[in-house]
């Protein structure tokens, strides 16, 4: 029971990584049609942006501290999703009549340049996170205790994941979001502003996913320039097996792949932890194509 519940939270905390990256494929995709292969390289800058804060002197040793914490993450989350926004204006808006083909090169461009910008800034070794500002300590879950920053994770995944449905589903401009991802041509002609959702959503979903580089960077200790490769594709798994394009089924896909994972891991074998988890995803897709939750495409006659 008490290695069950080690694993769970630990599935949580990997769970939750997954589904805040998945967010931003699949709010691309729900929007403009387009796999953003590039954000797993923006979710890669959020780990590097961490250890920039608090290997310098500007944040120093303070920032241990949960309120030293939470301004790093917000500063992180900032400058991802400015980068995000910056993405978009420069290798997507200039293709967005073009066919989608030209659009699909230009993200995969977009990665290849941003991986290796940041292998050229930082170098191509594992950057280590200072000890001093890592977190550390334990929480007692009945009778097994569990890493504090593992539970961390998993709650900081939660409360974000949650406060992106409201902001999607309770707010002006979460219902200019759903307009334009239902059909972009009539939101025009209501006079929603299509360029401004577009910024909007390549300024949140990157915003999320460098929070989850950050938080993979705390929780490790160390981050290298490839990690947006394997975090990415287990994220675009995650987004397909829930339904791409739909919001809560990035979040359901996320958690499952890294439960999924985890009590692979423990209870199968660790060797087998990657293929346990397309497994999950082809069963899934065999069983029911559009994902979990189904895949949310607009119908035009």
């Amino acid at each position: 029971m008490e290695e069950l519940l080690q694993q769970v939270t630990n599935g949580l905390a990997v769970g939750g990584v997954y589904a805040l990256v998945a967010l931003g494929y699949t709010m691309v995709y729900g929007v403009l049609r387009l796999i953003n292969f590039a954000h797993g390289e923006l979710f890669t800058l959020g780990a590097y942006l961490g250890f920039t804060f608090l290997a310098s002197s500007l944040a120093g040793g303070r920032l241990g501290a949960a309120g030293g914490l939470v301004v790093l993450a917000l500063l992180v989350a900032g400058l991802v999703g400015l980068s995000g926004v910056l993405l978009e204006r420069a290798a997507y808006r200039p293709l967005r009549e073009a066919p989608r083909l030209s659009a699909v090169v230009s993200a995969l461009g977009a990665s290849i340049f941003l991986q290796n910008a940041l292998m050229l800034v930082y170098g191509a070794r594992f950057q280590v996170y200072p000890e001093d500002a890592l977190p550390s300590g334990s929480v007692a879950l009945g009778a097994a205790r569990v890493p504090a920053m593992r539970v961390a994770v998993a709650l900081v995944s939660l409360g974000l994941m949650a406060a992106l449905w409201l902001f999607v589903n309770r707010t002006r401009t979460g219902t200019a979001i759903r307009a334009v991802a239902l059909d972009r041509d009539a939101a025009r002609l209501c006079g929603i502003d299509v360029d401004g959702v577009v910024r909007t959503v390549f300024l949140v979903g990157p915003a999320l996913g460098g929070v989850a580089g950050l938080m993979v960077g705390l929780t490790y200790g160390q981050v290298g320039f490839t990690m947006g490769w394997s975090y990415g594709m287990k994220a675009f798994t995650a987004a397909i097996l829930g339904g791409i394009g739909n919001v809560p089924g990035a979040m359901l896909g996320g958690l499952l792949l890294g439960l999924a994972e985890s009590l692979g891991s423990a209870y199968v074998s660790s060797a087998w932890k990657d293929a346990i988890a397309f497994v999950v995803l082809v069963v899934v897709l065999l069983v029911r194509p559009t994902g979990i939750l189904g895949e949310r495409v607009a119908e035009k006659a």
